[in-house]
């Protein structure tokens, strides 16, 4: 049966199902992997074969029923800091499984993964693309996730639906910041994941510092699989340490050919040394075949791949290949460690998720089409000729289209028209997709990012999904009355796509505000606008997204009480506020943020019956954007309904709904409001001769140095710095350093702003200081 993706060829002699043309491309590298053949005859590869390009007049649909088992599927994400090789890598990866006829090269604008216009022109990703290709006998689907810290969202929504993840590095700089921040973030999702050490080709590439790193600054036990062969402008292969053989790329067939032979002699001593501290590691990962190793026995390479696989799979060790996917070496190999040590939808742990009727009650799903459905929705997406796509992962059962699905979290049914498979911006129908499946659905009409779409018969609300808080804002202003009118649908367009994008309507001045990640995030807001929206916009000036949160604990107790004849209004409620503790504070920051509120009821009786407690949080929850201090938002804080009373006629939700807003604007005042700042953590790279001046101006910007490390020939300074010392930081770097420094910066955390700046902002936005 055709996949759609990839056109049929002749079949191998005694296969079950029709070569591919990633079958034949991936037999160059897997046969030599493979052959018992002796090395004489199966030294030197030659090119796959050019095949012709297969077009149809029509929409390629893919059959009904599942071709590749679900312990065959790899659903993996591509994470790095920008510029690390992330979507070259995939480029790489598409054309050597067949999946693309030509490589598309980032530096041309004409990467497939990076469709937009605002990327191709840029050279950067922007928004995750998904695409599915195959590779031996394993389907993989793939999202390339953006490497720019504005966009990060995009990496968190994507893990969240991943199995697995490939962490490209940049051999030359190591690991860097933005790395640190998505390996947090697959840390939280417990996402097992691989290295891939790229860019060994580079002047200054290091594969033995980019390791080291990787044990300091992610806490990783890299399992180091391969060894390159020569460095910078003389690489030309890798050792591959399972089977110590040296593999060499052929340079004039854009990487799809390559030879064995053996080890250069000044590798042996240290492949040899690698190797030990490789089958170590493995071996650790089950103890009787540790067993049998210790007492002597000479462990085999399809048991040492499988030691390997679980320590994978059981975050305990961390793959590591190398290469650079830009001069072609070293791709099939990682294509290979994907297939052979990536989980499967069924090696991780069953989803997690919550009865709709009781949020108590836990609820798991299994990796199986024989279980009900269910599938998240991670991402909103508008296409041009579909309207609005809604990517799902299927964790369980088997959609088709035209049936009628639950949003168990808004508790509407949503009919499934048209379902597709998305390769980038490209399009194929399927009439099915069943447990492990990525796809794209058009034409839901209430389903958002994050919610969860299942059987009706069988309802489970799927863990939540968490966004981060927007860190900059500015004032947008439509240049005309047309362009008045259409701004507003847009923003909702936008935001309805980017849960880290938000806009609101200043009544003080006004203007509309668009909150966003970074100026690059809303550059590229207003940019869409204009080009997808025809929405022409006067942009103000960035300013800080500042928040608000309380120190100390504070109880109170507010009855609200209104009679006016007939049916009048009663409420009482005892309610407690507090912030966070320090560590889940810490913890939701690092982790991307949160809206870090939390609201929980201790009542145990009947003095507030349980369908009033939606109206206490719906009242608390309405006054979370309007702090005391200088009317921001609040986070970091928890309130808890501990008593109150109710009236048999007079109570109603409304009234609760009422005494809760009444009950947490006193509170906030008793319970020590602090304006809160976004605190970046800036790295940056300068020659040794201007580290005074740079040292000297991070400080006169309110920053503390954290690290002073070296990278190569240059200094690295590490320092934690308020967002609102940071505009326009880069031309003051350039003119110290005479244009050879460079920085990068991320969100930290929020911190509480010093007394006499909090002074400032206050009297900036018209509010006094809130005494405690």
């Amino acid at each position: 049966m055709s996949t759609g993706f990839v056109t049929p060829v002749a079949a191998a002699p005694g296969s079950t199902r029709s070569a591919t043309r990633a079958d034949v491309r991936s037999s160059t590298w897997s046969g030599l992997r493979s052959s018992a053949a002796p090395l004489a005859l199966r030294a030197t590869r030659v090119a796959p074969p050019v095949l012709p390009k297969v077009t149809s007049a029509a929409p390629t649909t893919m059959a009904v029923g599942r071709e590749y088992p679900i312990k065959d599927y790899r659903n993996i994400g591509i994470m790095a800091h920008i510029d690390a090789g992330k979507t070259t890598t995939t480029e790489r990866i598409l054309y050597y499984t067949g999946k693309s006829y030509k490589i598309g090269e980032v530096h041309d604008g004409a990467a497939t993964m990076d469709w937009m216009a605002q990327e191709q022109e840029r050279g950067i990703t922007i928004t995750s693309a998904a695409t599915t290709t195959f590779w031996k006998d394993c389907r993989i689907n793939i999202i390339d996730t953006p490497g720019h810290v504005d966009f990060t969202l995009e990496v968190e929504r994507s893990l969240r639906v991943l199995d697995g993840a490939v962490a490209v590095f940049d051999s030359v700089s190591g690991v860097e910041p933005q790395s640190e921040t998505v390996w947090r973030q697959a840390n939280k999702y417990k996402v097992p994941r691989m290295c891939f050490a790229n860019k060994m080709d580079r002047i200054g590439a290091d594969f033995y510092n980019t390791v080291e790193m990787m044990k300091t600054n992610l806490g990783a036990v890299p399992a180091v699989l391969q060894l390159p062969v020569g460095a910078e402008s003389d690489l030309s292969g890798i050792v591959d340490l399972l089977t110590m053989k040296a593999i060499i790329w052929d340079s004039d067939t854009l990487g799809a050919s390559f030879h064995e032979e053996e080890i250069p002699d000044d590798l042996k001593e240290r492949a040899e040394e690698y190797r030990e501290q490789l089958i170590e590691l493995a071996v650790e990962q089950d103890d009787d075949i540790m067993e049998r190793y210790l007492e002597g026995e000479e462990i085999d390479i399809p048991t040492i791949k499988k030691c390997i696989r679980k320590g994978t799979i059981n975050l305990s060790i961390v793959p590591v290949v190398c290469g650079s996917a830009y001069k072609n070496i070293g791709v099939q190999p990682l294509l290979d460690a994907v297939a052979d040590y990536m989980p499967s939808p069924i090696d991780v742990p069953p989803i997690a998720g919550v009865a709709v009727d009781d949020p108590e009650v836990k609820m798991e799903r299994l990796s199986s089409d024989e279980e009900p459905f269910s599938a998240l929705a991670f991402k909103i997406a508008t296409d041009p000729f579909v309207g609005t796509l809604t990517f799902c992962r299927i964790y369980s059962g088997v959609l088709n289209a035209g049936t009628t699905v639950l949003n168990t979290v808004k508790n509407k049914k949503e009919r499934i028209g048209r379902m597709l498979l998305m390769h980038a911006n490209d399009r194929e129908d399927v009439k099915e997709a069943r447990a492990g499946d990525i796809i794209a659905v058009a034409g839901l009409k209430d389903t958002i990012t994050g919610e969860t779409l299942c059987d009706p018969g069988s309802p489970v609300i799927l863990e939540r999904m968490e966004f981060p808080e927007p860190v900059i804002k500015v004032s947008v202003e439509p240049k005309s009355k047309a362009d008045n009118e259409k701004m507003g649908a847009a923003l909702v367009k936008l935001a309805q796509e980017d849960p880290s994008f938000r806009f609101s309507r200043d009544d003080d001045s006004n203007q509309t505000v668009i909150e966003g990640m970074g100026e690059l995030h809303l550059d590229i807001i207003v940019d869409r606008m204009k080009r997808e929206f025809n929405v022409e916009c006067e942009v103000g000036a960035p300013q800080v997204a500042y928040r608000e949160t309380i120190t100390k604990k504070a109880v109170i107790d507010y009855t609200h009480k209104k009679q006016s004849g007939g049916s009048g209004q009663y409420a009482r409620v005892v309610m407690e506020f507090e912030p966070f503790g320090e560590e889940e504070s810490k913890d939701d920051d690092k982790a991307g943020g949160s809206t870090g509120f939390e609201f929980t009821s201790t009542i145990k009786g009947g003095s507030v019956p349980r369908e009033y407690w939606t109206g206490v949080q719906k009242g608390v929850e309405s006054e979370l954007m309007n702090g005391v201090v200088a009317g921001f938002p609040l986070l970091n804080l928890r309130a808890t309904l501990t008593d109150g009373a109710y009236h048999n006629v007079d109570s109603s939700v409304l009234a609760f709904e009422i005494a809760a807003r009444a009950a947490f604007r006193e509170g906030m005042r008793k319970a020590g409001p602090k304006l809160m700042e976004p605190v970046m953590k800036v790295e940056v790279v300068t020659p040794e001769e201007y580290m005074g001046d740079v040292l000297g101006d991070i400080n006169s910007r309110r920053g503390l140095v954290q690290n002073l490390g070296d990278r190569g020939n240059t200094k690295v300074i590490t320092a934690l710095v308020p967002l609102a010392q940071m505009f326009s930081y880069i031309s003051n770097l350039r003119s110290m350093s005479k244009g050879r420094a460079s920085y990068s910066m991320q969100l930290d955390s929020y911190d509480i702003v010093p007394a006499a700046v909090a002074l400032e902002i206050s009297a900036k936005f018209g509010k006094p200081v809130v005494a405690e």
